[in-house]
């Protein structure tokens, strides 16, 4: 018996082969060799060391739709899926991090109005998946490149309250000729609201005046964005 017990001892975990074939699909194949659960099951390799990670990343998936919004739900909800603690809650946040820096880095020193799907790439990833909807202003300066991107309202699900006269003020503190406003909605549906749009002729009509020219307003939804210009509702 002591030998069956040293015998079992000495065995090689099965979650030990999976792992290895999940990465030389990746390593073959990249990232679309493999289905959301899986990508995150390679995420969550460095997390959890000892155990297997499938069920931990199939929960995941089922609890939140997708490896985005995943990556992208707070580390409390994150933590209500069983096996999440809060180190491995941290380490999803650092690849949301690293995914928005990436994005960021796709939009800094270059004319942004030429980057277009670089800006709402950028835009998804900051504010896809927040729970609550935020207010956010891209500065460009004279050649419409990045001056700053900074979320100045935060509010419910379903409202942020906006003040025309900060936004102004905070675009001639910048030295900001020009500014892109984003907002996201929580429902998911990218829609405008009328009072989004009446806010946004309010913000364009005050910088006229003052020479900050809107070019435009995109809503992030969580699939879907919509531009005001496209619509020209600018």
């Amino acid at each position: 018996m002591a030998k069956g017990f040293g015998e079992a001892q000495g065995e090689v975990p099965d979650y030990l082969g999976h792992r290895e074939r999940l990465r030389e699909r990746f390593r073959s194949g990249g990232a679309n060799a493999l289905p959301d659960y899986e990508l995150l099951e390679l995420v969550l390799f460095r997390s959890i060391p000892r155990a297997d990670t499938k069920p931990v990343a199939k929960a995941l998936i089922s609890r939140f739709g997708s490896f985005a919004e995943v990556i992208g739900a707070a580390p409390e909800r994150l933590m209500e899926v069983k096996g999440v603690g809060e180190a491995v809650a941290q380490d999803l946040k650092l690849i949301q991090a690293a995914g928005m820096r990436l994005a960021r880095g796709e939009v800094m020193n270059r004319p942004l109005l030429s980057s277009w799907k670089a800006i709402v790439d950028y835009c998804r990833a900051a504010m896809a998946f927040e729970t609550r909807e935020q207010f956010r202003i891209l500065f460009l300066d004279k050649k419409n490149q990045l001056i700053a991107d900074e979320v100045q309202q935060q509010g419910t699900v379903d409202h942020t309250p906006v003040y025309t006269r900060e936004v102004i003020r905070r675009a001639l503190e910048l030295a900001s000729t020009a500014i892109i406003l984003v907002h996201n909605h929580p429902s998911g549906d990218p829609t405008p609201s009328m009072a989004d749009i009446d806010m946004t002729r309010k913000i364009i009509q005050a910088g006229e005046k003052l020479g900050v020219l809107v070019h435009d307003h995109i809503i992030i939804g969580k699939k879907d964005h919509v531009s005001f210009r496209s619509l020209q509702l600018i």
